[in-house]
């Protein structure tokens, strides 16, 4: 008899992390390896932020805190809300945990009975079907193709809930598309819910203020009539560069947080004294900086698309707002060069070429492959050239 638990085994290990930790390993043996696996900005911590930190540090700020935040950062949050989202929480209407990740979990653990569904759109996420697997959930996985935008469509949301439905998620702007969620889009989505009474919804916020062009950010729980089925993810690690702080929040009706309040008090209980501190000044300090950063993005963005539209084979969509490029490599598949899946094709890019991505077929969608464009615009040179001369050799 295994001592490993039957739900362990309805999951598999996270394929970025593999991918980032293949990197590790490759350096370490000197190859030079670029790695575009990595969800995570080149940018430091901005320096107030450290400051922060460092005077928590000497001041003694190093002990347990409550279960879920502190009461300070809790209140930046609201605050937070209400000057960029225009929504109106309570203190008891936030939590704060390890990271988005770690809400995200606790959600589905204090939420999800055996079967209950959840509605997850294609591409998605890499972790999101296996923490609902982990919870005794089922995943519902719509693909959303490319002539669709990558985006979930109010007709097959309405085809997709059933009897058993308890969560929709809905991230925007996307990992691994880049691709965001209008307003209209929103408000025709939500059409759909308003009529459907119990089914949740999860809006992961977390790439909120990276966006490009003309897009506006808009998220669900601004709809008034579903704002109490709402729970909204953001943290601090992609706009604020504090992916290493682990710090995540969440706003949502107070039975969800009290019961997320419940699994975190007896799992890691409370996040980071000093990374809490740290993120407070994150969110209550100067905030020009991001501005900057998304620009920075904007131009990575712009010539990792160009140059992948020049490649023989591979076509790109321009997304509006995170840092992923989510190329079609379809034509590249097949007798002729031998590839027969977009995991072989990564693989052997990997291989030939020493370039690190992550196959689409691990975001819920076959024929594609994620490049995170949050390194340096030389790597990117050097990281196109290469898949260029990869795709030319096949």
């Amino acid at each position: 008899m295994s001592i490993i638990s039957d739900s362990l085994k309805r999951i598999k290990p996270s394929p970025t992390i593999a991918v980032t930790q293949k990197v590790r390993e490759l350096r370490a043996a000197g190859k030079d390896v670029i790695g575009l696996g990595a969800g995570e900005p080149d940018f430091d911590t901005p320096e107030n932020i450290k400051q922060a930190a460092i005077k928590a540090i000497n001041e003694g700020d190093t002990k347990y805190t409550a279960v879920d935040g502190t009461p300070a950062l809790k209140k930046a949050i609201v605050d937070k809300f209400k000057r960029e989202n225009n929504l109106d929480y309570s203190i008891d209407q936030i939590t704060v945990g390890a990271g988005g990740k770690q809400v995200l979990y606790n959600t589905f653990s204090a939420t999800l009975n055996k079967g209950d569904e959840v509605i997850i759109p294609a591409p998605f996420w890499v972790s999101y079907p296996d923490m609902v697997l982990l919870a005794g959930g089922k995943p519902r996985i719509i693909k959303c193709t490319e002539e669709e935008g990558f985006k979930l469509t109010p007709k097959k949301l309405k085809k997709s809930i059933t009897k058993k439905t308890k969560w929709l998620i809905l991230n925007s702007p996307s990992n691994p598309t880049g691709v965001g969620y209008t307003k209209k889009e929103i408000q025709d989505l939500a059409k759909v819910l308003l009529k459907n009474k119990k089914v949740y919804i999860l809006s992961d916020d977390i790439y909120e203020h990276i966006k490009y062009d003309d897009f506006n950010f808009y998220t669900i729980a601004q709809i008034k009539k579903l704002k109490d089925r709402t729970l909204t993810m953001n943290g601090v690690s992609k706009s604020y560069a504090m992916t290493g702080w682990r710090i995540g929040y969440a706003a949502g009706p107070k039975g969800i947080i009290s019961a997320i309040r419940k699994i975190q008090s007896q799992s890691t209980s409370n996040p980071s004294s000093v990374s809490q501190a740290a993120a407070v000044e994150a969110l209550n300090g100067n905030q020009n900086f991001i501005h900057v950063r998304a620009n920075s993005f904007k131009d990575r963005r712009d010539f990792v698309v160009n140059c992948l539209n020049n490649i023989k084979g591979i076509s790109c969509k321009k997304p509006n707002g995170a840092f992923y490029v989510f190329p079609n490599c379809k034509k590249l598949l097949g007798k002729k060069t031998k590839l027969k899946t977009d995991t072989d094709f990564v693989q052997k890019l990997l291989i030939k070429q020493n370039v690190a991505t992550v196959q689409g077929s691990a975001f819920g969608l076959d024929g594609y492959f994620r490049i995170s464009y949050a390194t340096s615009m030389e790597n990117l040179k050097k990281a196109m050239g290469r898949i260029k001369s990869f795709c030319e050799s096949l």
